[in-house]
């Protein structure tokens, strides 16, 4: 499609477009345990089990983050950048603000209600037909009526499955795409770090400026056909050109084995002695899997087990594919977590049953326990650990150099940031 020309470096006139298109089920399932939310029946499930849907407030914290942006621009030291990108928000004409951008999306959830709480005004082009029960169709008629529009950049705020569909609803018209993440697991490389990261991107996208640059991100998602036969691996589905800002914007998942035996055993080992006689809740991954299986328990591929560990004895699976609401209700526990290969979440993506409500019960950053092994480190190439809770208050807590345990009587201190 044709792109539009570049107006004020900073939102300076009606030409400057922005659209938004929410999946407003993303990431239902994530804290009731139940993964992705594909499928009617699955969400009906994820309701019924008490879910709240999240992603109209994360979309809605991205679009604040373009406003708070625009407004700090207007005031004394405009030109001097804002937010953590500093400069690379300070277009070529020194920032001057104008007139607030356009959003371009679609009604009620999935997209109008975003905007509307973000203080911004949205210009509806298209409507779901029932928009209680929105559906991939929905999205993929969305996408292109938004991108019809000539928008400068398309926010899409949902999990793989969104971006899956943004990909097939393009097809091959060029159009800059941000994902904000909302989603359960998200392995694609079209996503902000969080709803603040892609908020900031976005507005330094918008504002022209000649650091930014688009790169081609891959869209991934979960092989079905690989989990059946008890294999967690990702597929390439496509590429989305995405403004390239690599601290805000998340690098694809990639695949990681368990590690030598001996290393997994030694950083078992070291889990053990640490929990004592106690709970121990698992976050999903490989590395943990191999840990429990170390421990002398067999666990789920994708979900959250809490074991029983007592000195001396087999590990006890007490609780499978835990939510959070058990989670809580099993008591104090300790957290092993492992960061995912290639992207370095230790929070935020896949394992939302660890809520803000359960690490604080647990006894934060006190009762993690962080298990990788050094070659898995090693190939983060000195990327920090992140974390995306939710709970911006709780991401500070947790921040800062943690312990890795990467095998017996081996730890490594690694930073954990947002």
């Amino acid at each position: 499609m044709a792109r539009l020309p570049p107006q004020d470096p900073w939102w300076g006139g009606p030409l400057t477009r922005i659209g938004l298109v929410v999946n407003p089920v993303a990431g239902l399932g994530g804290r009731v345990g139940l993964g992705g939310t594909d499928g009617q029946e699955r969400r009906h499930r994820a309701l019924a089990l008490g879910a709240r849907p999240l992603a109209g407030e994360r979309a809605a914290a991205a679009l604040r983050e373009l406003r708070e942006l625009r407004e700090l621009r207007a005031g004394p030291g405009a030109g001097a950048g804002a937010g953590a990108l500093g400069g690379a928000v300070a277009g070529p004409g020194g920032g001057r603000p104008g007139a607030e951008p356009e959003v371009v999306t679609a009604a009620g959830a999935m997209g109008a209600d975003s905007v509307a709480a973000a203080g911004l005004t949205a210009r509806v082009v298209y409507a779901p037909g029932a928009e209680d029960e929105t559906s991939a169709e929905d999205t993929l008629a969305a996408v292109r009526a938004v991108v019809a529009e000539g928008v400068d950049l398309l926010l899409l705020a949902g999990g793989d499955g969104t971006a899956r569909d943004v990909l097939t609803a393009l097809g091959g018209a060029h159009c800059p795409v941000l994902g904000v993440p909302t989603g359960v697991k998200m392995h694609s490389a079209v996503f902000g770090v969080s709803p603040r990261a892609a908020g900031e991107v976005a507005a330094a996208w918008l504002a022209r400026s000649g650091s930014v640059r688009l790169r081609d991100a891959e869209v991934m998602d979960r092989d079905e056909d690989e989990l059946r036969a008890g294999r967690v691996a990702s597929r390439l589905y496509g590429w989305l050109p995405v403004p390239d800002v690599p601290v805000r914007v998340q690098q694809r998942k990639t695949g990681s084995t368990a590690g030598a035996p001996e290393a997994v055993g030694g950083i078992a080992a070291e889990v053990a002695e640490r929990v004592g006689d106690g709970l121990l809740a698992l976050g999903p991954g490989s590395t943990t899997r191999a840990v429990a299986a170390a421990l002398g328990a067999d666990v789920s591929l994708t979900g959250v087990d809490v074991l029983a560990l007592r000195p001396g004895h087999p590990a006890e699976v007490v609780l499978r594919d835990a939510g959070e609401d058990a989670l809580l209700a099993a008591g104090p526990c300790w957290i092993a977590l492992s960061p995912i290969g290639g992207q370095g979440f230790l929070l935020g993506r896949g394992n939302q049953q660890i809520s803000p409500r359960v690490l604080r019960a647990a006894g934060g950053r006190e009762r993690l326990l962080v298990v990788c092994t050094e070659q898995k480190l090693a190939s983060l190439g000195g990327r920090p650990l992140l974390l995306d809770t939710g709970d911006e208050a709780l991401d500070a807590e947790l921040a800062g150099h943690l312990p890795v345990i990467t095998g017996r009587r081996r730890t490594s201190l690694y930073r954990l940031t947002t």
